[in-house]
């Protein structure tokens, strides 16, 4: 650090941070918000790549299984819109909080990415994909719908494929709420009212979903006059349903990390007996 009102010009050139108001305070502001701007980053890319895991295995399965992905790529584009402009604007814009100061120093050889994300992510693409693929299979049956493939066969817009894809924006959409968070918060809304941002980026994508879905026809490849009622109680269900899971994944990480903990303690005990034997 070095002063920027009093400070030398040999010391503002050997640092790192120049304070501009000569103000020590500075620093933990400092600090705060750079915390802040790499845990932005983090939570944009454990959202980006559960989008990218679900929509690839989807795309790819529905692809090799009917030979048309049930997936438009005009709802894709959407799914792109979605996750990668709206969502990083609505989870760059999390405001510092006092408990980013409580963390640990980040080392510059550790991975972004670590492995409570991948936990998160990898649970949350596997119940998208679970969701996806049970509706693609068997949602005709379950909801006595034509096969996406048929109509789309006959030139149709699809209920079934739309049903799908509605489903599979709202379970980002709510995915998007868990994303705020990276070290397994159990109350995943803390804060949000402190963002109104995010909250303006989310109501005003649910009612962009509505209205394409609703009217948007040939042009966006949804079933012409939308879906019913009982099919958006569904997608908002299975949506809903990203919060449930979240919760799951963090108790079963919080298990995992304690039976790994006793293994390891286990193991270093059996270590130092064999050390004692061997003397």
């Amino acid at each position: 650090f070095a002063m920027g009102l009093t400070g030398t010009q040999i010391a503002k050139d050997a640092a790192d941070i120049i304070l501009l108001d000569d103000n020590f305070a500075s620093i933990v502001t400092a600090a705060k918000w750079g915390r802040n701007v790499y845990a932005s980053v983090q939570k944009f890319l454990q959202f980006q790549l559960t989008v990218n895991i679900a929509a690839v295995t989807v795309a790819l399965v529905g692809g090799t299984a009917n030979q048309a992905s049930p997936l438009a790529a005009i709802q894709l584009l959407w799914v792109n819109l979605l996750m990668d402009s709206l969502a990083s604007l609505a989870l760059a814009s999390e405001p510092p909080t006092a408990e980013l100061l409580l963390r640990a120093p980040v080392n510059r050889s550790d991975s972004m990415i670590t492995k409570r994300m991948w936990a998160n992510m990898l649970g949350q693409a596997g119940y998208q994909i679970v969701v996806s693929l049970l509706l693609l299979f068997s949602g005709p049956e379950w909801f006595d719908l034509t096969p996406g493939d048929v109509d789309e066969d006959n030139n149709i817009n699809s209920v079934h494929y739309t049903l799908i894809f509605n489903v599979f924006v709202w379970m980002q959409l709510f995915n998007e709420i868990n994303s705020r968070n990276l070290k397994g918060e159990v109350n995943v809304f803390k804060g949000i009212e402190k963002n109104p941002l995010f909250c303006a980026i989310i109501a005003v994508t649910s009612g962009l979903q509505v209205i394409m879905v609703q009217f948007g026809g040939k042009s966006l490849h949804v079933a012409d006059g939308g879906l019913s009622g009982k099919f958006w109680g569904i997608s908002i269900g299975l949506g809903a349903g990203s919060l449930v899971v979240q919760q799951i994944i963090n108790v079963l990480y919080k298990y995992s990390s304690k039976y790994k903990g006793y293994r390891k303690q286990k193991r270093m005990k059996r270590d130092a007996m064999m050390l004692e034997n061997r003397e």
